[in-house]
Parts: C-alpha cells; sequence; structure tokens
C-alpha cells in the first residue's frame, strides 16, 4: 500500500504549535504580572485605609469654641455646660446635652438623661 502524501495541513501543524506555545507564554507571563499586581492592591488598599483613619483622627483633634451672642451678650458652650452641672447638683456626670433659646433667655439642660433643669442664658 502506497504511503499517504503530505498535506499542507500538516506541515503549517509544527508551526502552528509553535504560535499556540507563545501565546500559552504570553498568557502565562501575563497571569503571573497580575498576580504580581493583587498584592500590590491590597497594600495600597491598606495604606488608603490607614490614611483614612489617620484623618479621622486627625479630624478627632480639631479645636472649636462655641460662642452664643445675643443681646449684646456672649455665653460660651463651656460655661453652659458648667452652669448646668453645677445647677443640678450631680456628683457623676456622664453626658450633658444643652439646648439654648436666645430669643426667651433660657437654656435647657438633661444630664444623664435623666436629670431636666434650667436657667438664664445672661
Amino acid at each position: 500500500m502506497p504511503r499517504p502524501k503530505k498535506t499542507a495541513a500538516k506541515a503549517v501543524a509544527p508551526a502552528e504549535k509553535e504560535i499556540v506555545a507563545d501565546v500559552v507564554s504570553e498568557t502565562v507571563a501575563e497571569d503571573t504580572t497580575a498576580a504580581e499586581k493583587k498584592p500590590a492592591a491590597r497594600k495600597s488598599s491598606v495604606k488608603k485605609e490607614t490614611a483614612k483613619k489617620e484623618a479621622v483622627s486627625k479630624k478627632a483633634d480639631i479645636e472649636s469654641k462655641v460662642v452664643i451672642q445675643a443681646n449684646g451678650s456672649e455665653a460660651t458652650a463651656e460655661d453652659l455646660v458648667k452652669k448646668a452641672v453645677e445647677a443640678a447638683d450631680v456628683k457623676t456626670v456622664k453626658r450633658v446635652d444643652v439646648y439654648v433659646r436666645p430669643e426667651i433667655n433660657k437654656v435647657y439642660y438633661v444630664i444623664n438623661g435623666d436629670v431636666l433643669g434650667e436657667f438664664d442664658l445672661f
């Protein structure tokens, strides 16, 4: 029996194998590069979270002063809190809520959620 002739497809097959091998090696290289980038992305997200936490802590360190002015007089928030604690005569203070109504010259307060009272603003 005579041997079959070689076809062009069989002759091209080795070249196709090289192309496929090149594509596979490029894909593997891309996967390796992507794998290397993933930990870097995680590190940058950790850095971003740390930066956000630092920004929040910096915001907590902001100095502030609240001054209420009405009818030519003024009072600071700290003074009003001190007056509320003194007026309530409470020994342990955990929380003080102060409500100012300058139009009627009154300050209302709630200490520890159960002690209520009021005093004149000025």
